[in-house]
């Protein structure tokens, strides 16, 4: 800080920039409330349609949460400013009080230029013989004390002056277009962020193998704290780098190779590093400013090299992969990797046509991995799991085509039209995952096998079908499905209903593919329904069973192998009963509702309409009923406790959501086209009915149907009539129907049909595949 400019100060600017700013903060606030309570909850109830649907209402949202933003960001800037004015105002007025003090003392401060000054005495000839001794040393160690003293000053105020312009700078460069979210009460926390991000950056730069103990402890608990810091993310990524980030956790990771002090008196914590690791990189990878674009451009470039060079070492798609596992990263980051990374992975497998030796885990290998037992050395493992809380990247990923049919060297062939001759096809990054690739084999301590791979695919697949990260529910911003997503779901069920020993020998991934389903209700309704009554050029189909984005067109006989397959698993039979239960539970209350508009209303009355939605809920039921006995009598040896468990693990994961307008994670009830909005009882309806379900399934099968088939078909389809009836009861009462003692035959009539319906899908099933089955 230059001495004149501080001392001759004028804040009429910044004191005006402060006041600007404040007023900003509260004109956007009041814009924030706007765009949220009229933008934003105005788009979740409109009635979009087509690409409005998918497009619109997704723009909106966003475009709301920018003022949310912007409100955020000009607050930071305020209070950035606020207290820089403050500090600034006071070292201007502890500059003149010295000032003024020298002077009382004959003391002259003088500006030198160049931000330096000087300190000189106006000393007077007759001092010279002054018995007081106002020169010599006395008047020096003045000299020296003012000068110290403002040098003091001018070092805090420039420290305050260069700490400001460093937060402030950071905040700007978080996004080149929008606003940052980022929020600190003061200067002071921002930097701070900034200076431990410095000191942290610098400590895990050193040799792994230099680290004591008191450095991880520093940089775990630093991590730990700061790893959703925005500004922290991106300096301390900066500052280490892509080589020394992916140098620091491999020589960390694995306790076998030099740190021996740290390996094994934090061995316990190193899954803590890699999580809270994992969080600030993808914290940092959001910011848009050039120095992280470079850093994101520079670890794709490492990936498929070696990390230590001509000396070897894991690649650095290996490393990294690792630390994907954690946070959402940034979905171009994560497009743009996983692309590198398959041409990589067809280099190292001749296209797919034989496993990866390279990325196999032997005995001398790095273990790169701390959180749960898998090595790590298969870099699709951590990436995966990475797409699994980036669901828009999971979706363009999954669908990037693997290999072209046109590719001289594509090793695949397939009998794709029945004639009994094969010929290449194309595959997609899902169907060489899912269907094709030779994926290592791994073993934990005991032995088994370890298949964290194939089930980090699994949530992947659910975060790109759904549009939501995986073990989440949908929200009221959740958009319907776009086009993409709908094309996976194709794919996915298509691919079980080809082979459903994909999903058979690979149980552990149906809790994932029962939550797809349940969220794609309306598409596999629409696929079971036959023959479409058309009016006004809509099928009547459509509108009993209406969704807001696209529909992903599945076909009937390869919904029927999709739903017996997966409710094979008691984890993906509790996500699809318990979602068709809500959903039917909704379907009745919208229907029933009078007040539905007239364009949106099915082509029938109430017995025609009660009759069609129990039917085909008896055959969706039906064919779960045929998915669980096949499990608990056949070879897999399920047990029916199993699926009463699963059953009431996924109430107590749903119950917060019944009633929200979003429901528990199908299409229907989270499109604003048929949203609860028009029938406002739809959230106690559901409530009702799942209720009664829960009760009503506990423990039916042990102490009812035991092990006989017969028996276990009908206390199925009575369990699912009564379920049926209490939702189409509640609904008609709810909205005041006279019909309500007409609705059991009605109900009994469409949900006996419905089983009759499952029982014919499931011998045709049977004959297709040349497979026998349970009754």
């Amino acid at each position: 800080m230059d001495f004149n400019a501080l001392y001759h100060a004028n804040f009429k600017l910044f004191d005006d920039a402060v006041s600007d700013w404040s007023t900003l903060v509260e004109h956007l606030a009041d814009l924030k409330k706007d765009a949220e309570d009229d933008l934003h909850k105005a788009a979740l109830k409109a009635d979009w349609a087509g690409v409005n649907a998918q497009v619109s209402r997704q723009f909106v949202g966003k475009t709301a949460g920018e003022f949310g933003d912007a409100h955020t960001q000009a607050t930071t800037i305020h209070n950035i400013l606020l207290d820089t004015q403050g500090e600034l105002k006071a070292f201007h007025q502890q500059l003149k009080d010295a000032v003024a003090r020298g002077q009382k003392k004959n003391l002259t401060v003088v500006d030198d230029g160049g931000g330096k000054f000087s300190v000189m005495g106006n000393t007077r000839p007759d001092w010279s013989s002054d018995p007081s001794g106002k020169t010599g040393a006395t008047d020096q160690k003045d000299v020296d004390d003012l000068r110290d003293e403002i040098q003091g000053i001018l070092g805090k105020a420039t420290e305050s002056d260069n700490s400001a312009k460093t937060v402030l700078m950071a905040l700007v460069d978080q996004t080149r277009l929008g606003f940052s979210d980022a929020s600190y009460a003061n200067r002071d926390a921002a930097a701070d962020a900034v200076k431990e991000a410095d000191k942290l950056a610098k400590l895990a730069a050193k040799d792994p193998d230099d680290l004591s103990v008191e450095d991880f402890d520093l940089l775990n608990a630093g991590l730990k704290k700061y790893a959703n810091d925005p500004l922290f993310s991106e300096r301390f990524a900066r500052d280490l780098g892509p080589q020394k980030t992916l140098e620091f956790w491999t020589g960390l990771s694995d306790p076998t190779r030099g740190n021996y002090e740290v390996g094994h008196k934090r061995l316990d914590q190193l899954d803590d590093l890699q999580r809270n690791l994992g969080l600030t990189l993808a914290h940092a990878t959001q910011s848009d400013s050039a120095d992280m674009t470079e850093w994101k451009r520079k670890m794709i470039d490492l990936g498929d090299k070696p990390l230590y060079g001509d000396r070897g070492g894991p690649m650095g798609f290996q490393v990294m992969s690792n630390l994907m596992r954690t946070g959402d990263y940034d979905d171009q980051f994560l497009k743009d990797y996983g692309t590198k990374l398959m041409v990589t992975e067809r280099k190292m497998t001749g296209n797919g046509e034989h496993g990866n030796p390279f990325w196999q885990h032997l005995g001398g290998s790095a273990w790169l991995n701390r959180i749960g037992d898998d090595s790590g050395n298969d870099p699709l493992t951590g990436y995966l799991k990475g797409l699994s809380n980036s669901p828009d990247a999971a979706t363009d990923f999954l669908n990037q085509e693997y290999v072209s049919k046109d590719d001289p060297d594509d090793p695949f062939e397939r009998d794709t039209d029945g004639n009994g001759k094969k010929g290449k096809v194309s595959l997609s990054n899902f169907q060489y995952l899912f269907e094709e690739r030779d994926w290592p084999q791994e073993s934990n301590l005991h032995g088994d096998d370890i298949v964290t791979g194939q089930n980090n695919l699994a949530l992947a697949l659910e975060a790109a079908t759904t549009g939501h990260p995986a073990g989440e529910m949908p929200t009221a911003d959740t958009p319907p499905h776009s086009a993409d997503q709908a094309k996976l779901m194709r794919a996915l069920v298509d691919s079980v209903s080809d082979d459903p020993s994909r999903v058979k020998d690979h149980s552990y991934m149906s809790d994932s593919l029962g939550q797809i389903g349940s969220e794609y209700l309306p598409d596999i309704h629409r696929a079971m329904a036959d023959g479409p009554t058309v009016r006004d050029g809509k099928s009547g189909w459509d509108l009993l069973y209406p969704l807001g984005g696209t529909d992903a067109k599945l076909d009937h006989s390869a919904v029927t192998r999709f739903l017996v397959t997966v409710s094979q698993n008691p984890e993906g039979y509790a996500a699809l009963n318990v979602g068709e239960k809500a959903y039917t539970a909704s379907l009745m209350d919208y229907h029933l509702n009078p007040d539905l508009p007239a364009d949106q209303r099915y082509p029938h009355d109430a017995h025609e309409t009660i009759t069609s939605i129990s039917r085909k809920s008896g055959e969706f039921n039906g064919l779960l009923a045929q998915g669980r006995q096949e499990a608990v009598l056949g070879p897999a040896g399920e047990q029916d406790s199993d699926y009463d468990y699963a059953v009431s693990q996924k109430k107590n994961f749903i119950s917060g959501f019944v009633g929200t307008g979003v429901g528990v994670g199908t299409s229907f009830i989270a499109s604003p086209v048929v949203g609860a909005g028009v029938g406002g009882a739809a959230g106690t309806v559901t409530s009702m009915v799942l209720e009664a379900f829960y009760k009503d399934d506990s423990g039916q099968y042990r102490s009812e149907a035991g092990q006989d088939i017969a028996t276990r078909w009908e206390t199925i389809k009575d369990s699912t009539n009564n379920i049926n009836y209490t939702a189409a009861h509640e609904a008609a009462k709810a909205h005041h129907a006279g019909y309500t003692n007409q609705i059991d035959s009605w109900v009994s009539e469409g949900t006996a049909s419905g089983f009759n319906d499952a029982n014919t899908d499931i011998h045709a099933m049977a004959k297709d595949m040349d497979t026998p089955i349970s009754g």
